[in-house]
């Protein structure tokens, strides 16, 4: 079974290319042959390439840079999210579309479940929330799995970031009034190939169509997050630095972000018989490729 890859240098796509094997082929694309902004680099890949599937990982990322950026992240995240949609719709084939928690105010005490309310709070949650609504029109084959806190050994993200600086500080002032659940990339990963499966087995099925949300198990604060990073960094003779807490007023931003950011799980471990592991055992895994040396 092959399956396209939009995104190909993220951190989703890279490491969906890793899960490559004798019985499922991840083929990782991104610019300049597949662009999703221009729908026929689309319908070649996918006419060249036959999938059984198509995975969009690519997404306008830069969630500050959004706020004075609106025009790119719009082409990327909400038309380019639709070009995808409607290509595979052409061809007969479902799509599976990454989403996030930014979809969401942050103000719920609890963590939202795919019927609540969204209200994003700034131009990136708003093209993710476009993005949404195009794959769902354009194809009703479709697959969109919200999740957050994303990190990997590689590419950009919090863990390498606090590594790095750890280096340069003893202490690190980290928000300690936002909360989520950081997700490994490879169990995302791993999540998607668990959908990829109940697709494949059951292609008319009904329940497997829709929104899920998909994160690791448990929850915790930036700072919490950053503390368990030098935690573990230090376990394996790397960087370590105190954490000061602090608040989300203390460390303004151009882009507002949810306080809170956890995602109820049942819906996708009820449809797809998956649940991805706790964010701490995804984060022992990430420190162990990243100090392994």
């Amino acid at each position: 079974m092959k399956i396209i890859v939009t995104g190909r240098d993220g951190q989703v796509a890279r490491s969906l290319a890793a899960l490559s094997s004798e019985t499922i082929e991840f083929v990782t694309l991104g610019r300049p042959e597949l662009d999703v902004t221009k729908p026929e680099t689309l319908r070649r890949a996918i006419a060249e390439l036959a999938p059984a599937a198509l995975v969009n990982a690519g997404a306008y990322t830069a969630v500050d840079k959004a706020e004075s950026d609106q025009e790119a992240a719009f082409a990327v995240n909400r038309d380019g999210a639709g070009n995808v949609a409607a290509a595979t719709a052409e061809a007969g084939i479902p799509i599976v579309h990454i989403s996030t928690d930014y979809v969401f105010s942050g103000t719920k005490s609890v963590p939202y479940d795919e019927t609540d309310a969204v209200e994003p709070q700034g131009v990136y949650g708003h093209s993710k929330l476009a993005g949404e609504r195009a794959v769902a029109a354009a194809n009703p084959a479709h697959v969109i799995l919200r999740t957050a806190w994303v990190y990997s050994p590689f590419g950009a993200n919090f863990v390498k970031t606090m590594l790095r600086v750890g280096k340069e500080r003893d202490v690190l002032r980290v928000v300690a009034d936002q909360h989520g659940t950081p997700t490994y990339a490879p169990d995302i990963a791993a999540g998607i190939a668990a959908v990829l499966a109940r697709v494949a087995a059951e292609p008319e099925g009904a329940d497997w169509r829709g929104i899920f949300h998909m994160v690791a198990a448990g929850e915790t604060s930036w700072a919490g997050f950053a503390e368990a990073i030098f935690a573990e960094s230090a376990r394996r003779g790397g960087p370590s630095a105190r954490v000061e807490p602090i608040t989300t007023a203390d460390y303004p931003t151009p882009a507002r972000r949810p306080a809170n950011s956890r995602l109820a799980t049942a819906k996708f471990q009820r449809t797809f018989d998956h649940t991805l592991p706790a964010w701490r055992d995804g984060l022992s895994r990430c420190m162990d490729a990243l100090l392994a040396e």
